[in-house]
């Protein structure tokens, strides 16, 4: 029998076979030749003493034993392309794994993406980190893959009891995405290899029958009774279906407005809301890992950290190791950023969302908006970040201990932001209760990160987009809409996930309930 066992072992062990199989054979009592292969099962580090650990959940093999590993196949899928048709609004990680589950239980998706391809989508992003240029259907939020694709592929998710986190996982590495993601503790794929993946997935949809219909905008859901039949796209055609998915993501205002010009019930949802803030990558490797130099055998660095500060949570979000900070605005007059990394997390500088949380009597001087409030605050503030900076994509910056002390930096050195910044007393750009909580958390960060409270580190406002702020009600048993009959919202846009993999989970769920129902 196998023998499955949990370890410790320096870093480089953990990446050397020989070392691991001879440290192994040692714990075991037994000869290094002895023992036929060593399958990690899981991969975390341990960096709470000065020699930092890998802990190891490992399979080891005898040389008279059948080496058995997990491999990850795609579903027997069969073709659907007579099948009844399901529609999904929106190819980011919902609607993908929606369309993919459907075509798994005999039902023809037709999805449809107000963006581009992968390949044509670059062409805007190009223009966007350049030139400046908002296109409000293709961007790092728009376009196939929806923004999961450009923000770094990160897979940690903490909502095990939402699905099977493993078959999603499994999923991606059928789809080309190497097999570490089913090890390592905090899983990554990287932004350049994300794209590849998911145009493969999108060949497979097309492949058994689906349709994948691009720049093509749902501008009006038709409804008759209570009841779903179709959507209007921009050029006045309707597809019918009496079966929609909406997956359109945290971003898609205008549908939250075509719902709540309908009269199809939305509701208000608190997110939260503040910076980007970027270090040189090799600060946060010596805070981390108590060194001057963090070496061969380990990895850039990561950090998670929460405060409470008056009341309110404070914390990390989206934190890229060795990646840069992206412009995501969706719309001309506006500024938004988000951070990604490449797959080797090679660049020189780190960077996390620092975002506090908002309640729902903070959009009280929206509260004519009703269950929009939330989203004509976060507006307000991306626009008035776009007019500070210059009335561009350049993004208001300011050093971190400036920022605490109310004082305009004198000069911002260059960051991975390609677009550029302009130095900016961030308080103008938030209100005042929110910025007194972000300048008393970052002191509260560097007493427990000593070395993080520190003006090499500079503020990009704002991170805004962290979750919806809008949530679509749904019946918690057969998840569709409250009140219309064969609307099923779904993913980040719906307020029902918060990441790749709790979107492709929530996709894949929407996906079963329809089958389900017909």
């Amino acid at each position: 029998m196998p023998n499955e066992l949990q370890i410790q072992v320096t870093p480089e062990t953990a990446l050397n076979d020989i070392l691991l199989k001879e440290h192994v054979a040692k714990l075991m009592q037994t000869k290094s030749a002895e023992i036929k292969h060593i399958t990690i099962l899981k991969r975390s580090i341990d960096a709470r003493q000065k020699a930092i650990k890998i802990n190891l959940k490992i399979v080891v093999f005898f040389q008279d034993e059948k080496v058995v590993e997990e491999t990850a196949e795609l579903p027997d899928y069969k073709n659907v392309e007579n099948a009844q048709e399901v529609i999904v609004v929106g190819a980011g990680p919902a609607g993908l794994f929606a369309a993919l589950q459907l075509i798994e239980l005999g039902l023809k998706p037709i999805v449809i993406e107000r963006g581009k391809d992968v390949r044509g989508r670059r062409r805007d992003l190009k223009a966007i980190n350049r030139d400046g240029i908002v296109n409000e259907d293709s961007n790092y939020c728009f376009g196939e893959g929806g923004a999961g694709t450009y923000s770094d592929g990160k897979l940690y998710t903490r909502s095990k009891k939402r699905g099977d986190v493993d078959r999603i996982l499994k999923l991606l590495v059928a789809f080309g995405a190497t097999s570490d993601i089913l090890v390592e503790a905090h899983p990554h794929i990287g932004t350049n290899k994300l794209p590849q993946i998911i145009q493969d997935i999108r060949e497979k949809i097309i492949e058994f029958g689906g349709k994948v219909l691009f720049e093509t905008r749902v501008t009006d859901i038709v409804v008759k009774n209570n009841e779903v039949q179709g959507v209007t796209i921009q050029n006045g055609d309707v597809i019918e279906a009496k079966k929609i998915i909406l997956a359109t993501g945290h971003s898609a205002r205008d549908v939250f407005e075509l719902l709540d010009r309908k009269k199809i019930l939305i509701e208000a949802k608190p997110f939260a809301l503040g910076v980007r803030a970027e270090h040189p990558q090799s600060l946060i490797d010596s805070i981390q890992y108590s060194c001057d130099f963090r070496g061969e055998f380990l990895p850039p660095a990561p950090y998670s950290i929460v405060k409470q500060v008056n009341g309110r949570g404070m914390y990390s979000f989206c934190m890229c190791p060795g990646g840069v900070i992206a412009p995501c605005a969706t719309s001309p007059g506006e500024v938004v950023t988000n951070g990604w990394s490449p797959s080797k997390r090679d660049q020189v500088t780190a960077n996390s969302g620092i975002v506090v949380e908002l309640k729902l009597e903070d959009f009280k001087p929206f509260a004519k908006h009703g269950a929009l409030a939330g989203m004509e605050f976060q507006k307000a503030i991306e626009q008035r970040a776009w007019h500070l900076a210059g009335e561009s994509q350049k993004v208001p910056a300011q050093r971190l201990v400036d920022f605490t002390q109310n004082k305009v930096s004198s000069d911002i050195p260059k960051t991975s932001y390609v677009p550029g910044t302009t130095s900016v007393e961030l308080g103008e750009v938030f209100p005042g209760f929110l910025t007194q909580i972000m300048r008393e958390g970052f002191v509260q960060f560097g007493k427990s990160m000593k070395g993080y409270y520190t003006n090499d580190a500079i503020l990009h406002a704002p991170e805004s987009r962290t979750s919806s702020p809008v949530r679509i009600p749904r019946d918690p048993y057969t998840l569709e809409h409250l009140e219309v009959k064969g609307l099923y919202p779904c993913g980040e846009g719906a307020g029902y996930a918060g990441g790749i993999i709790s979107a492709a989970i929530d996709g894949e769920k929407c996906a079963i309930k329809c089958a389900e129902s017909i």
